[in-house]
């Protein structure tokens, strides 16, 4: 049987990590990228809706989000920019390795690159920017081990009490500091029953103590709720001083998905570079990105103003 070999490659400037950030650098420098770690966006994070992205084909789109707390106005899902430029660099070949690396290993001045059988790749290159990937070993000294933060988001499925008109609660707390609610994934066609995902910020601590598992977020986001006046579904029968009653919510937990919150780093290198770049300056940065691009970009369909949004929130369906 012929011996399979491993893909050697060489760069003079390479990219590690997948987050936004990482995406947005790599398309501005038309820098190669290498992950391991899937790093897409939350899925309710939102960009700003006077955002110029047309040049990327995506048009200015605005939402309105319903909440107690005052109503408030997004642009586009950064997960969206993310696909787009994931996409865009896939095919323009800055993706050498696509997701099929499972983890990554600094060894000086190369990269080592294997999936969960063996090694795939090997990496040479001059300058590291590196954004963060969990997988990878090497790379970075990090700091503040003992005081680890965690963004943690919890699955809620609502079985009563989810159908209402808000589309997000805020409470200033780290623990459930924030709630998402969205057409129901579970439920076929267009449903008005809303799921939640609810968003904290914990510690190590924290994750393992029980007042902050998923069940108590699910306890927290019912009394948020009802504080906020939601109730569950209306009894056919009334109380016994003929006052309209109501079922009380009904929910389960799903999954709750951890995501670490950046820490103070130091390269282990001087090959290595930890990029300092805002994520403003990066947006501002996409239209001068976008010319590297022209050869592919003039195939994209560009009449975004058919995805713009009518001013309903896209997860959300009519109500009853």
């Amino acid at each position: 049987m012929r011996k399979r070999t491993k893909i050697n490659f060489n760069y003079d400037k390479i990219v590690i990590g997948s987050s936004l950030e990482a995406l947005m650098f790599a398309f501005n420098n038309k820098y190669p990228v290498i992950f391991a770690e899937e790093r897409r966006p939350f899925r309710f994070d939102y960009l700003d809706p006077e955002l110029d992205l047309s040049c990327l084909g995506i048009g200015k789109q605005s939402n309105t989000l319903t909440s107690r707390e005052g109503n408030k106005v997004v642009g586009i899902k950064k997960e969206t920019l993310w696909e787009h430029l994931l996409f865009l660099m896939s095919i323009n070949g800055q993706v050498p390795l696509s997701n099929l690396a499972n983890s990554l290993r600094h060894t000086g001045d190369t990269i080592k690159c294997a999936n969960e059988y063996k090694k795939i790749a090997e990496i040479s290159f001059n300058e590291c920017i590196y954004f963060g990937d969990s997988t990878a070993t090497g790379f970075v000294h990090r700091k503040d081990l003992d005081n680890k933060k965690y963004i943690c988001y919890d699955s809620i499925s609502f079985h009563i009490g989810g159908k209402h008109e808000l589309d997000y609660i805020e409470t200033k707390d780290n623990f459930v500091g924030e709630a998402w609610f969205y057409s129901s994934d579970r439920i076929d066609g267009n449903t008005p029953i809303k799921d939640a995902i609810a968003v904290s910020f914990l510690d190590s601590k924290q994750l393992l103590d029980f007042e902050y598992s998923e069940t108590m977020a699910r306890f927290k986001l019912i009394h948020e709720m009802e504080q906020r006046g939601l109730r569950g579904k209306k009894a056919s029968e009334q109380t016994t001083a003929g006052n309209d009653k109501y079922y009380k919510h009904r929910t389960s937990s799903g999954l709750r998905q951890t995501r670490e919150c950046p820490i103070r780093q130091e390269p282990q290198a001087s090959n290595i570079t930890l990029s300092e770049v805002s994520e403003e300056d990066l947006l501002r940065g996409l239209p001068t990105g976008c010319l590297g691009y022209n050869r592919l970009l003039k195939h994209w369909v560009e009449n975004a103003s058919e995805n713009t949004f009518s001013g309903n929130n896209p997860d959300r369906e009519p109500q009853d």
